[in-house]
């Protein structure tokens, strides 16, 4: 845990009856929750469950019908530093002119002000960052030129840079390679033992325990939400997923597998 939270209780993000609808449907209704901090926590659910919406909705990158939320007990817009964003690779427009370097130098903009330009520090800490997760070899490379793991990489260091408090990252794992995929978990692992808190948008159902101290069931309404032991249970699962969750018993474990 954080030095400077220790001893204290404000939650590091909080949410009380998040709605959000497109053209008057609700896609995500009445979610409610509090993150306990220095937690892995993993947001699970199928397709057009809202996970991706939550985060949205939770930065002010979408629009709310009704709810409320709290980072470290304020609202988002007064603690933007203290919080990083890995969306998902597909809604980044990986054609637009720029290096790697330069991705993760913009983590750096929220400590610099607008009219401040990153000079030798903010480039070494990012060289630093693109190091942390293998990349700093492709440096100079234009993003366009980088693989899909690569890129993930890049913006992964991007949220380093950030020096957060508070992570979300949607979908980070969604099209690497197997080396990537356990050099991201290596990293999240890392954030934990710095007292940070991420929150992970997840797919394969079959990492879930080994991942997360935490887990989120939602299917546009909040299922169950909890430590993964507790909550990552076959039961739960199903009133989820329904018919789209096969679950098998083996020596009293369930294998669990995403039939989307």
């Amino acid at each position: 845990m954080n030095q400077r939270n220790r001893g204290s209780e404000v939650s590091p993000l909080t949410v009380e009856g998040l709605t959000v609808a497109y053209q008057k449907k609700p896609v995500l209704r009445n979610v409610s929750f509090e993150v306990p901090e220095g937690k892995l926590i993993g947001i699970i659910g199928p397709n057009g469950a809202g996970k991706s919406t939550m985060i949205k909705a939770i930065l002010g990158l979408l629009p709310r019908v009704s709810g409320e939320t709290q980072i470290y007990g304020r609202p988002y817009k007064e603690m933007r530093r203290k919080v990083g964003y890995v969306p998902q690779r597909e809604s980044v427009d990986w054609d637009f002119p720029t290096n790697a370097l330069d991705v993760v130098m913009m983590g750096r903009y929220g400590h610099l002000g607008w009219f401040k330009r990153p000079g030798a520090k903010e480039r070494e800490i990012a060289m630093d960052c693109l190091r942390k997760v293998g990349m700093a070899d492709y440096a100079h490379r234009q993003i366009s030129q980088l693989s899909g793991g690569q890129q993930q990489r890049v913006f992964l260091a991007r949220a380093l840079a950030q020096n957060a408090d508070l992570y979300f990252m949607d979908e980070p794992f969604v099209g690497v390679d197997a080396m990537t995929e356990r050099a991201i978990i290596t990293l999240l692992n890392e954030l934990k033992a710095q007292g940070k808190t991420v929150l992970v948008v997840h797919h394969d159902l079959a990492t879930v325990k080994e991942y997360f101290d935490w887990v989120m069931l939602l299917n546009v309404e909040m299922v169950a939400y909890g430590p993964t032991e507790d909550v990552f249970t076959k039961s739960l699962l199903h009133q989820t997923y329904g018919g789209r969750l096969a679950v098998f018993d083996h020596e009293d474990e369930a294998i669990l597998v995403d039939s989307r």
